[in-house]
């Protein structure tokens, strides 16, 4: 247990039962009655907000997390099954910690999961991923006005809008969190 004073923003704590993220913490003194502190507080399940009034001497549980890098093995029901690249330990992290980038996560790729408690509370994928694309649409000559896209299927099923120069066989670069084309790759 520690004092409300020695929290800081990016802590994990245990609020009202529920694990949260401190977003924002900032020190009162009013000019009648003790000082204290206004937090908000991001709960990681549900990713609400949630807003809180603290005492400067109240206890608050600050939990340790371990995040760590992991390789992803192979999907098993509504888990994805990561390695330890260290201690070569497997862990089986539900696909929802890892929201919409879920769908871009391929054998053998890193992976960051975050632990507290032997338990995986945030999970996330690469910013950026490499795929292969299995079936694009041909181009329609003539419509090359600026900016113009097709569909693409990439190796993993996902259907993503590409330009119009992506054929099938080409690797691409996939942003992972906006699920948008970034690049064709050599």
């Amino acid at each position: 247990m520690a004092k409300t004073s020695e929290a800081k923003v990016g802590n994990i704590l245990r609020y009202n039962g529920e694990l949260v993220t401190v977003t924002e913490l900032i020190h009162r003194t009013p000019g009648k009655g003790g000082a204290f502190y206004l937090g908000k507080f991001r709960n990681i399940k549900t990713g609400k907000i949630v807003e809180a009034r603290l005492g400067t001497d109240e206890q608050i549980e600050i939990c340790r997390v371990e995040t760590n890098d992991f390789q992803y093995l192979y999907e098993e029901g509504d888990y994805f099954v990561v390695m330890d690249n260290v201690t070569f330990d497997q862990f089986n992290v539900p696909k929802a910690l890892f929201g919409p980038s879920a769908k871009f996560v391929k054998e053998g790729m890193d992976v960051i999961v975050s632990f507290e408690s032997e338990e995986p509370i945030m999970a996330q994928a690469p910013n950026f991923v490499e795929l292969e694309i299995t079936y694009a649409e041909p181009a329609v000559k003539g419509d090359t006005s600026s900016g113009a896209q097709k569909y693409a299927t990439t190796e993993n099923g996902v259907e993503i809008k590409v330009p119009l120069f992506v054929n099938q066989g080409d690797k691409v670069k996939v942003d992972t969190r906006t699920g948008e084309y970034v690049e064709r790759v050599k």
